[in-house]
């Protein structure tokens, strides 16, 4: 693929250049590159070297993402690059998300937005998905095969940090249907320890998301003995309740050893029952259990009456009890797109 030039970045003295592209706003001198490891300075301009260039496409569930309020029983295609913004030390993707940073190098295959748009039609896929590591260091990438999925009647997902800067994201808001943002704890230091990154930029991408009428999960990783108090998972969902809304489904998922955290055990299935209790107790309507096996982990239960409106099995779909949005027991709207 062609070298694609950079969008959202100003010059700066001496040839260098800030990235407005995400929250950190990296400098990029001359010949460097941003954190991400994918966003270089080329004789004072900002390129992505990663435009056209897949590393992983697989079609998955759309609850695998996971999603459950978009079109349940969907397939979406997932996409993505090699870099993150984030290190994450416990990264399930790291071999593709920190090879440019470890490696210096770039890999994947050349796939245009049109060729992917074409792969999901292909597929029977209701949407594409920009995940496995984070879409927004690939935006360029990303924005132009949304617009193009919408074109063909597709929707557009982001999996997502939230890291996204919000004049990128008020960019790709009439293009992008929903995202899942990852919110790894709410303790400010171990964020910094763990990602790299600031909790409050999380969370002030969080309220951007809302802001901008982007269908918004959240996902919670929950880790033995690093964010698996009661206290602070009453604070991640009094969050959500609060700032985003009480009908904003909340994915509490089990925690399994990868990459540079190997020195904790997995969570065990009590530990996220426990964190759905205190979702309900703070008032979420959804709250869903990920990772390990549950009788009604996967469960979608009307907010109105308590029915089970949509029943799943290992991401799949088995039953539904709705017309278009509406219980059809009680007539309660559900939010999202069934």
């Amino acid at each position: 693929m062609e070298l694609h030039q950079a969008r959202f970045w100003e010059s700066l003295p001496d040839g260098k250049v800030r990235c407005n592209l995400c929250r950190f706003h990296c400098v990029v001198a001359v010949g460097q590159r941003g954190r991400c490891g994918v966003r270089e300075n080329r004789e004072g301009v900002l390129f992505s070297l990663v435009y056209g260039l897949s590393i992983a496409e697989h079609v998955d569930p759309i609850e695998k993402k996971p999603l459950y309020h978009v079109l349940p029983g969907s397939r979406s295609l997932s996409v993505a690059t090699v870099g993150c913004n984030f290190h994450c030390l416990h990264c399930q993707n790291a071999d593709i998300s920190q090879w440019p940073r470890e490696h210096r190098q770039i890999s994947g295959r050349p796939a245009t937005p049109e060729t992917l748009v074409a792969q999901a039609l292909e597929n029977r896929c209701a949407s594409i998905s920009y995940t496995y590591t984070e879409p927004t260091i690939f935006f360029e990438y990303a924005y132009d095969t949304a617009v193009k999925a919408r074109g063909a009647g597709l929707k557009n997902v982001f999996v997502t940090n939230g890291y996204t800067s919000r004049a990128a994201l008020e960019a790709i808001a009439p293009w992008l249907d929903a995202a899942n943002v990852d919110l790894k704890g709410f303790d400010e230091k171990i964020y910094r320890e763990v990602t790299g990154a600031s909790l409050t930029g999380v969370l002030e991408g969080l309220r951007d998301y809302r802001r901008l009428g982007i269908w918004l999960e959240v996902t919670t990783l929950v880790i033995p003995g690093l964010n698996d108090s009661p206290a602070e998972l009453r604070q991640i969902a009094e969050f959500i309740a609060g700032e985003l809304g009480r009908e904003v489904p909340w994915h509490v998922t089990a925690f399994c050893p990868a990459y540079k955290m190997l020195d904790r055990p997995p969570t065990s299935t009590e530990s996220l029952l426990k964190a759905r209790a205190i979702g309900r107790e703070v008032g979420l309507a959804h709250i869903y259990v990920g990772n390990v096996a549950t009788a009604d982990g996967e469960e979608t239960l009307c907010p109105g009456c308590e029915a089970v409106v949509v029943r799943r099995r290992g991401f799949r779909l088995q039953e539904m009890a709705l017309d278009g949005n509406r219980c059809r027991q009680c007539g309660y709207e559900l939010k999202g797109e069934f």
